[in-house]
């Protein structure tokens, strides 16, 4: 009845404004027509289905869904504070602004985080603090068997495909690599001719989709791999066997979305679905990773060769060591992504649910190489949400050598936070596949953005190294970086977490180890 009596009570309005504007303006069309206008509506929102929230509140209704449709911009812009937005907080996002226009991204009138509140963590600094470094040191990324080994900055762009990112994107953060002389990780996407025009130094990553080197049955294609990873910008190559957004599951790229572009780049049928599998093909064990892995360094002429993973079992990591020990193979470089990380889509479950945050993952690929006895010939990369100084620190403290960024360079070139890159309505033009969208990107001016946040990212480094008193970035340890456990108590990483002695695993694991590591087999990932 309430309904009923609404729409009646619309209609009767609306009648009389009809008949007072004819009475007193010739252009009564005018104001007539849309109050006709929202009588069909209202007819329409009481005889539909499919909303209650209208069938009871015709007209007004509408009010709930617009509130709902702005809710987002609403609460970025207004309500949330400073200091608590997810995933990256409004302090965050505006240094990263601000660096990568140039400006000098400081602070006044002291702290807004909550230094008491558990969780929170700081870096120790040096009554006597030490002469900074002026230029920021590299990594050699390249094992005994590696014959072309690369110097990694300690801050480069993750991974990010092409079909994710717009070409202007793409083109963007491949200039600012080459102009800041870092890395530039091409994502699962293919190697695509938008990472390539620019010369910036690639590394490229291979899926479990083998996409840019697959064959017809999406099989790994061995003599397309070899040729394209002997292009002078590819300088390391990344077999991919999880990611932080989604660890354990694939992908599926609708077929309306393979265009042309995206097929030629990932070796597909265009206008058809583009599935990436949650498993690999060529390896099943451990043991076959590593010859897997052994194999691609030989057919990439030996340059770096490595591995990226979101850590699960612990167990399946250190069969992974079992089998680099057995066949006397490692990688050049693994890179361990948290879960926090994702520029990927994935099903909410997934994202806030499954896999290993990225302290306690790194933590744990760090120390089962060095009980294994196998971190000097391996280098280690840490991604998941990197955007500052102390984040690339504090990293180094949990073991890393250096770390990627992906959404901090996507907010580099512009973006702003607006969550819909999986709608391909990006409203900046970042990770888009609309033209129209994309063109608002200025590659030229992105790109010198991307080149001035990682630098000054990179002096804040280097500046918060010598305030530790350590001569190099490379100095820190877990014993520097300090975490709040409760309200009265804070430790450091050196107690809060176990470390343990190179080739422990091997000799005499102790008891906390121990059983994963007899448990840990070289010829099965699941025991």
């Amino acid at each position: 009845m309430l309904p009923v009596l609404t729409l009646l009570g619309v209609v009767a309005l609306t009648a009389a404004s009809v008949v007072a504007a004819v009475l007193v303006s010739p252009w009564w069309w005018l104001l007539g027509a849309p109050a006709l206008a929202a009588v069909a509506l209202g007819v329409h929102d009481v005889l539909q289905s499919k909303h209650s929230i209208l069938r009871n509140y015709p007209l007004a209704g509408h009010l709930r869904f617009l509130m709902e449709a702005i809710r987002p911009e609403i609460q970025q812009y207004f309500i949330e504070r400073n200091y608590d937005g997810r995933p990256y907080d409004r302090d965050v996002r505006s240094v990263i602004y601000e660096r990568a226009k140039g400006i000098h991204g400081e602070q006044a009138f002291g702290t807004e985080r909550d230094v008491g509140a558990v969780g929170y963590e700081y870096l120790l600094h040096s009554t006597f603090p030490a002469q900074q470094l002026q230029t920021p040191p590299r990594v050699r990324i390249g094992g005994p068997d590696c014959t072309q080994p690369y110097e990694m900055a300690l801050l480069n762009v993750s991974a990010m495909s092409f079909g994710a990112l717009s070409a202007n994107a793409l083109r963007a953060l491949n200039t600012g690599a080459r102009l800041g002389g870092f890395a530039h990780d091409t994502g699962e996407g293919g190697l695509s001719k938008y990472h390539l025009e620019n010369g910036g130094d690639l590394v490229w990553e291979i899926g479990s989709g083998y996409f840019g080197t697959r064959t017809k049955d999406g099989d790994f294609d061995p003599s397309q791999f070899a040729d394209k990873a002997a292009h002078p910008a590819v300088k390391m190559v990344e077999l991919k066997l999880s990611q932080g957004a989604k660890p354990g599951i694939g992908g599926v790229l609708p077929g309306p979305k393979v265009t042309s572009e995206i097929a030629e780049a990932r070796g597909v049928p265009a206008g058809e679905k583009c599935v990436s599998p949650a498993a690999h093909r060529v390896f099943s064990t451990p043991r076959e990773l590593v010859l897997f892995i052994a194999w691609m360094r030989e057919l990439a002429g030996g340059k770096p060769t490595g591995f990226k993973l979101c850590v699960g079992d612990r167990r399946e990591v250190l069969a992974i060591c079992k089998a680099m020990l057995a066949e006397g193979v490692t990688p050049d470089f693994i890179v361990v992504d948290g879960s926090e990380g994702g520029t990927g889509a994935a099903p909410l479950e997934f994202e806030d649910h499954v896999g290993t945050p990225l302290t306690e993952g790194l933590i744990t690929v760090h120390n089962a190489l060095v009980g294994a006895g196998l971190r000097e010939r391996i280098a280690l990369g840490a991604s998941g949400k990197v955007a500052t100084g102390s984040d690339v620190l504090k990293r180094m403290a949990q073991g890393a050598d250096y770390t990627n960024a992906a959404r901090a360079m996507m907010m580099a070139v512009g973006c702003i936070q607006a969550q819909k890159c999986h709608t391909n309505t990006c409203p900046v033009g970042v990770a888009t596949q609309d033209p129209k969208r994309a063109r608002a990107l200025d590659v030229g001016d992105k790109s010198l953005r991307v080149q001035r946040y990682q630098e000054a990212t990179l002096q804040q480094v280097l500046q918060l190294t010598a305030a530790i008193g350590l001569e190099s970035p490379r100095d820190i340890r877990p014993g520097h970086l300090m975490r709040r456990v409760d309200h009265t108590t804070t430790a450091g990483y050196d107690r809060l977490f176990e470390w343990l002695a190179p080739g422990e695993l091997v000799t005499d694991p102790r008891e906390s180890w121990a059983a994963d590591w007899k448990l840990a087999d070289p010829d099965a990932f699941r025991s």
